[in-house]
């Protein structure tokens, strides 16, 4: 069943996330986090990341959609991406304002400053230690997705803002 994702309202968002103890790495308790966490991005159909947070647990995970690498072609959908204890390692000088938006903040949007280039360090469910690099949308994903591991929102430091409301079918 997935968790309902949190609104700005919750104090959850507002806090610096715990760091994931190296305890729970491989743990039926971290596997069940990371499938709430799926789950619940899956029901968002303009998602394609979500921090642990944003559905009330206050741990440094974040998970980017398989919908990000889906395959053209065929439109396979690869697994989600699971990031735990992410540190942002390097940033790329250049920096480009960009739309940006939030499940906890619906329907709001606006403007950001994101560093165009990435690399982050994180660990995978087992323990893992990972390198990614990322540049365009997955720097800006890296970029916010941390931001709500140090409880800060995109509307913190966004320009722009204006709400729109999702189409009806």
């Amino acid at each position: 069943m997935p968790k309902p994702i949190v609104q700005t309202e919750n104090k959850v968002l507002r806090v610096i996330a715990k760091p994931v103890d190296a305890k729970l790495f491989g743990t039926p308790e971290l596997k069940k986090i990371i499938t709430d966490m799926s789950d619940s991005l899956a029901t968002c159909d303009d998602g394609i990341a979500l921090a642990a947070p944003q559905v009330g647990i206050s741990y440094r995970i974040f998970i980017v959609s398989g919908k990000l690498w889906a395959d053209e072609e065929n439109k396979k959908i690869k697994s989600d991406v699971v990031f735990i204890n992410p540190k942002i390692t390097k940033r790329s000088k250049k920096m480009s304002t960009l739309d940006e938006g939030c499940l906890s903040v619906r329907w709001l949007y606006g403007k950001t400053k994101r560093s165009d280039k990435v690399s982050i360090e994180a660990y995978d469910i087992d323990g893992k230690k990972m390198t990614w690099h990322g540049s365009g949308l997955l720097a800006q994903i890296f970029q916010h997705e941390t931001d709500h591991l140090e409880g800060i929102l995109f509307i913190d430091h966004a320009t722009d803002l204006e709400e729109i409301e999702p189409e009806k079918n």
